[in-house]
């Protein structure tokens, strides 16, 4: 043994410590520290190979008489052992990890705690900024595992290593791109990323998590607004922070780095990593985070995207308007732009804290940029009344009960461009007649879920409605017009829903596809 002379009191065991040479152990270790009781102990195990019951008992009896007591360095045969025992649950044990170089690493990943880098054909590793992140890597292991097992498809940590003075988690990413790679060196793959990006943040934000399991990010933003209030106009920090307030809990899961370097193409499967910033709420709180990562931390330098992503501001901006159209459903430039809007509130106000917090205000590019921000920042609140919006699709059980949520969630797209009372009301009845078939005949006699979708397109101006369902296989486009001719003697009962739906929609189209009835019924409305 020899010890280092430092803020605690740092002892090297080495070795084995059994029941031949237990006492000598104790009674060595005591002479090292006497004079020093108050001080915490560190005992490092970096070359303890083995110990039995007798040296545990010295590590207790140690414990007993100084209550700061840690053992770091402890290779996992002996971890094993002090875990077995419960020592793992009476100090704190720090095992032995393996040491990771990552000098002359591909870096393929940043994000706000961490930096992921290739270390060879079939693994990343993600280097936390925090030296002491073994509490960090612990909470992204378990946030990640829950966001598998409900759905979303990532890569789970399975190993810990040092990589320099902080820790890593190492994954197996074999052969994996980022989507920043696949738009910097395949630009005709824009489409794909964008449509590829789009589905996954739909399929996050429709992933209810059950209560308690990750944090509420509005408790976040609530603290970034009033921080806020004292960098702002007072009428502009009131309102922000009421804003704030408004917006209701959401239970639904939202990343909290989305952007193209958090999503790998891996043998034609696309994953999510970096998950440590999991948390719920509603999806403004991440679209504040996406204008960020393409576009608010360029505003000011255009140069600072192409040193994070790899590709140019212009491409930057053109991504995030595009998977900002296809995660709403819509081409409508003003819907767009009113999310777009609200998304820059929460986008500025994060950005202007970090910025401030970092002491950006002590430098001449730093007050300019942090001015250029708190300026859209003001205008723009001056001009909103809220932060939510709707998306274009819901999904909801296929029950007649349900069909005023249906006609609801499909008016709030109509109200928004300006659809006339009588074309609202001829695509009410349509959307009825559907809903109401789905209900009564899809699934029957079970109950099954129904998604309708509702797109809005310009030039001209149009709305497409899709009902999608996996009940058995029904195609009522090819139900007989009745005759309206006859008189009521005459007629037949049924029949008349779709035949009115064909009547009042411009087009009406089925298909059968991947286990599901997709019916869609498009309407202009210019």
């Amino acid at each position: 043994m020899n010890q280092e002379k430092d803020i605690a009191t740092r002892i090297v065991l080495s070795g084995r410590i059994d029941s031949t040479n237990a006492a000598a152990t104790e009674h060595e270790i005591m002479n090292q520290i006497s004079g020093r009781e108050k001080q915490p102990i560190v005992l490092d195990m970096t070359d303890l190979q083995y110990i039995s019951s007798a040296g545990l008992r010295v590590i207790l009896r140690l414990k007993k008489t100084s209550p700061d007591l840690s053992l770091i360095n402890v290779n996992p045969e002996v971890y094993d052992i002090l875990d077995m025992t419960g020592f793992t649950e009476m100090m704190s044990v720090e095992k032995a990890y393996r040491v990771v170089s990552v000098e002359g690493c591909e870096e393929i990943g940043r994000g706000a705690n961490g930096t992921i880098y290739r270390i060879d054909q079939d693994n990343v590793v993600k280097v936390y900024n925090n030296a002491n992140a073994l509490a960090d890597i612990q909470h992204e292991r378990e946030v990640a595992k829950l966001a598998l097992i409900l759905g979303i498809p990532t890569a789970i940590s399975y190993d810990v290593v040092r990589v320099n003075e902080s820790y890593g988690s190492v994954f197996e990413l074999l052969n994996a791109r980022s989507f920043s790679k696949i738009l910097s060196s395949s630009p005709d793959q824009f489409d794909w990323c964008v449509k590829e990006f789009a589905e996954m943040l739909k399929k996050i934000h429709s992933t209810v998590v059950p209560a308690g399991k990750l944090p509420d990010m509005k408790e976040k933003v609530v603290s970034w607004a009033e921080f806020m209030k004292d960098h702002l106009p007072e009428a502009s920090g009131q309102k922000l922070l009421a804003l704030v307030n408004a917006i209701p809990h959401d239970d639904h899961m939202i990343h909290g780095d989305y952007h193209t370097k958090n999503l790998e193409l891996q043998n034609d499967e696309v994953l999510l990593i970096d998950m440590d910033t999991l948390a719920v709420g509603h999806p403004v709180f991440e679209l504040g985070s996406m204008y960020n990562s393409f576009v608010g931390f360029s505003e000011y330098d255009h140069g600072v995207i192409k040193k994070f992503q790899g590709f140019d501001f212009e491409t930057a901006k053109a991504f995030w308007r595009a998977s900002l159209a296809a995660y709403l459903g819509t081409n409508h430039e003003k819907k767009i732009k009113e999310v777009e809007n609200k998304a820059r509130i929460i986008g500025y106000t994060r950005l202007i804290r970090r910025a401030i917090r970092r002491n950006a205000m002590e430098t001449d590019s730093g007050r300019a940029e942090i001015e250029l921000w708190k300026s859209e920042l003001i205008d723009l609140l001056a001009k909103t009344d809220s932060l939510l919006f709707t998306r274009n699709e819901v999904e909801i059980d296929a029950l007649n009960e349900n069909l005023p949520q249906v006609i609801s969630f499909i008016e709030e797209h109509l109200d928004e461009v300006g659809c006339s009372p009588k074309i609202k009301m001829q695509i009410q009845i349509a959307a009825e007649e559907i809903f109401v078939n789905i209900a009564n005949y899809a699934y029957r006699p079970d109950v099954g879920k129904a998604s309708v979708r509702v797109e809005v397109s310009d030039d001209p101006l149009s709305v497409v409605i899709t009902f999608m369902d996996h009940g058995k296989p029904f195609d009522p486009t090819k139900n007989a017009d009745p005759d309206v001719t006859l008189s009521a003697e005459a007629r037949d009962i049924g029949g008349l829903g779709i035949f009115m739906t064909k009547k009042i929609m411009d087009d009406v189209k089925y298909e059968y596809v991947d286990g599901r009835n997709i019916l869609t019924l498009k309407k202009d409305i210019s």
